[in-house]
């Protein structure tokens, strides 16, 4: 009997300390973030927007996770719905997620966890009280950029624009190229050739052809282009290197450390941004200033811009680049964020953009 009982004793504690460890094992992630197409360290959009989930996470002591859907450039909404029900299971109370690519899974999965909040990076809001939307004002980085580009000197110019055409940040960060361009361009009394392309850009992923067609614009003259699209970026460097003169223009973040060849990047507050919106969450601000609001953010709030600390600009100064910011932020030039569906019906004066499809 007692060697029954002593079986029974010793069978009870291996289940207790075996119920420990299974909830010991189980590690849990307040903060999430759900990738955009594309890798997370993209030296852009995700890498932007994760580090200011991480940033807020170190500083404020939080737990924190991102989530790559499966089958990358070519993820799919119900892949990105996994990842998301993924970072739920996990313990997340709240999760990040760039692009508006996720609009689908955002609205099923938010819609399924009224208790877990959202934030809709580039999106908008959803009619849903757990989502919230950043968006930002890319037509003024891009104005910058364009302006920046001709006052420098340069007047064969080239974009390159990732999503396909069907990308509203990416196509408002072109239409702000143009528009700078075209102003810059009235004020130096010099005409400006832009080559404007979506082509290969659908996934906003490196590519042998990008790299190819880049490298046609550089040999046929174009002396700077706007590499608009996340890892597109790595085709656009890669073709550059091939000469010596070709110059970049990067986006979402500061470039510069990428190469050499960056001037400049046509930038918004990503991190910071994201920092402030989970700020706002875990001091229980969602219902009184989050929910079901999308925010505009701009000059205005310091989130579009150039870095000037590392651009490598040398006929249009820091002090000119501020005293347009100054008029960008304070809305005496607005810059147009109604893009055309064909850039190549604008009637400019001085800007002729060449479109390839």
């Amino acid at each position: 009997m007692k060697k029954i009982l002593s079986i029974v004793i010793c069978l009870a504690m291996m289940l207790s300390m075996a119920i420990i460890f299974a909830s010991c094992g189980k590690s849990t992630y307040e903060v999430a973030l759900v990738t955009d197409v594309g890798q997370l360290m993209d030296k852009g959009f995700n890498q932007g927007t994760w580090e200011g989930v991480e940033a807020y996470a170190k500083a404020n002591n939080k737990t924190y996770k991102y989530y790559q859907p499966a089958n990358g450039a070519d993820a799919t909404d119900n892949d990105r719905i996994a990842a998301m029900r993924q970072a739920i299971n996990n313990g997340a109370k709240i999760i990040v997620a760039p692009g508006f690519l996720q609009a689908t899974a955002m609205e099923t999965v938010a819609k399924e966890n009224p208790d877990i909040k959202f934030v809709f990076v580039d999106g908008w809001a959803m009619g849903l009280d757990n989502v919230t939307a950043i968006v930002y004002k890319e037509q003024e980085s891009g104005y910058l950029a364009g302006y920046a580009a001709v006052m420098e000197g340069y007047t064969k110019l080239g974009f390159t624009g990732g999503g396909g055409g069907g990308n509203p940040a990416v196509c408002r960060f072109g239409y702000g190229f143009i528009q700078g361009a075209e102003d810059a361009a009235k004020i130096k009394g010099v005409d400006v050739d832009m080559k404007y392309s979506f082509k290969f850009g659908e996934t906003f992923s490196a590519s042998s052809e990008l790299q190819t067609q880049i490298a046609g614009w550089y040999s046929s003259g174009t002396e700077v282009v706007f590499a608009c699209g996340g890892s597109m970026f790595q085709s656009v460097k890669s073709a550059a290197s091939e000469y010596k003169d070709a110059k970049i223009i990067g986006v979402d973040v500061d470039q510069s450390g990428e190469s050499e060849k960056v001037i400049t990047s046509a930038v918004k507050g990503l991190s910071a941004s994201v920092q402030k919106v989970l700020g706002q969450f875990f001091a229980g601000e969602w219902d009184t200033v989050l929910a079901n609001k999308a925010q505009n953010l701009g000059a205005a709030d310091d989130a579009t811009g150039l870095p000037t600390a590392t651009w490598r600009l040398q006929n249009f100064t820091v002090d000119k680049y501020n005293a347009l910011f100054a008029d960008v932020k304070s809305g005496k030039i607005i810059p147009d964020a109604l893009y055309p569906d064909d850039v190549s019906t604008l009637t400019l004066e001085k800007v002729k953009v060449t479109l390839e499809k």
